[in-house]
């Protein structure tokens, strides 16, 4: 499926709908079709995942739509999908989301303060907070490192990517292809530094 923020601010999703992830009740849809936000709200940011969307909205809150089979809508509940937009739990105290990113069938979200939080599967690591247990709930990852903040998030199938703010790439998840980009194979729980991205790269 796929999905767009058009530019009055307004949600439009088109493709397969089997779990709900286009985010208007049953059936799928060949064409753009209106999303129903609610609340006057605007979107900002949208991603696409496995078969969840999330859309952070200019309340800076986020709310997710599709399979939760995972916890990945993040709204504290496992197994019932959610076939419209619903928002998620605390993302923390006084905290918004500025930058989401929906893999397989987990979600990470950069927050304001330029820290992520995870959501959804865990069992390769793929929410970056020390375990392999699945989170229904926004979870902060461990450190990205002293003084480290994210500025660009991207999550794949079973792993997570950020981009910080030195420029530097740290990355946790999945590992068995050496997607983490560290020189090992082994999964990975924490987020971890890649190994050199070239001289001064």
């Amino acid at each position: 499926h796929t999905c767009a923020i058009l530019d009055n601010g307004s949600v439009s999703c088109w493709g397969a709908n089997n779990q709900g992830q286009i985010g208007t009740g049953g059936g799928s849809y060949p064409q753009p079709t209106f999303v129903s936000i609610g609340g006057g709200y605007s979107a900002v940011e949208i991603s696409a995942g496995y078969e969840h969307t999330c859309a952070i909205f200019d309340d800076g809150l986020v709310r997710c739509w599709g399979l939760n089979n995972q916890g990945q809508i993040g709204n504290g509940q496992n197994g019932d999908n959610e076939i419209y937009p619903t928002q998620t739990a605390s993302l923390g105290e006084g905290r918004t989301a500025v930058a989401i990113s929906a893999g397989g069938t987990h979600t990470c979200a950069i927050l304001d303060n330029g820290s992520v939080s995870c959501w959804g599967a865990n069992n390769l690591g793929q929410l970056g907070d020390g375990t392999e247990f699945e989170s229904n709930v926004p979870t902060q990852t461990l450190s990205l490192g002293p003084n480290r903040t994210a500025v660009a998030i991207s999550a794949g199938f079973g792993h997570t990517c950020v981009i910080l703010d030195d420029g530097s790439v740290s990355c946790w998840g999945a590992n068995y292809h050496g997607q983490v980009g560290n020189g090992d194979w082994d999964n990975v729980h924490n987020p971890t530094q890649t190994a050199s991205l070239g001289e001064g790269r």
